[in-house]
């Protein structure tokens, strides 16, 4: 087998702009995405999608924050963002903010003094 020559290959730029077929930006309704949002697969990984999907739905059994996907994947945020707003308009996927339900009461004290309490036996 043969090693690849250097610029053989597409560089970064070309290969996030065949990934996201050209989009810069996800499409209206998932600006909502930002790197704590939490990403949950509804569905399995079908044979034919795009390896990046495939990964997406594959890591994402349990969920998964934008950011964790972004780091195991090696791909930025903006592209990463592309990506998985194709799964949500597809329902493949379903996005959830990282602390649900806590309204206007402010975070949860019990658990704010749970980690603290775990940070001081370090």
């Amino acid at each position: 087998m043969t090693e690849p020559q250097p610029g053989s290959g597409p560089s970064g730029l070309e290969r996030y702009y065949v990934l996201t077929s050209g989009r810069s930006a996800p499409p209206v309704g998932a600006e909502t995405l930002d790197v704590a949002t939490l990403v949950v697969a509804r569905s399995a990984p079908d044979p034919g999608i795009p390896p990046e999907h495939d990964a997406i739905l594959r890591m994402c059994r349990d969920p998964l924050s934008v950011a964790e996907l972004g780091a195991h994947l090696g791909l930025p945020f903006n592209i990463l963002a592309v990506l998985v707003a194709d799964l949500l308009n597809t329902g493949r996927v379903e996005a959830r903010d990282p602390i649900a339900g806590t309204g206007d009461s402010g975070p949860d004290l019990a658990l704010l003094e749970e980690v603290l309490s775990g940070l001081q036996r370090l």
